[in-house]
């Protein structure tokens, strides 16, 4: 279990085949579990990515911030985000709302 000043950070690209609401339910877990949920998702680097995968958009909600990691410039982006206070540029609502 972790602790309620835990920074979590998740790497996947979402594409789970079975995303229903066992997902939903850990994920939600998993966001209540530490103080900060951070998706690396390397699918990030395609400038074409949209949340689409029903993986994707079960898991987007219970997310803090949504980056890239896929090359040394976005872990080095990442190192520098964990010092400071969540980016907006990353708030992974704003994928929610390019897909109708």
């Amino acid at each position: 279990m972790l602790t309620q000043g835990a920074v979590v950070l998740l790497i996947t690209d979402g594409l789970e085949r079975d995303a229903d609401d066992t997902l939903a339910f850990e994920m939600d877990r998993l966001h209540r579990s530490g103080r900060r949920l951070i998706w690396l998702n390397p699918l990030l680097r395609f400038e074409g990515f949209e949340a689409r995968a029903k993986g994707v958009r079960t898991m987007l909600p219970y997310v803090d911030e949504l980056r890239p990691i896929h090359n040394l410039e976005s872990m080095s982006a990442l190192v520098r985000a964990l010092s400071r206070a969540p980016a907006k540029d990353y708030d992974p609502k704003l994928w929610l709302r390019h897909v109708a």
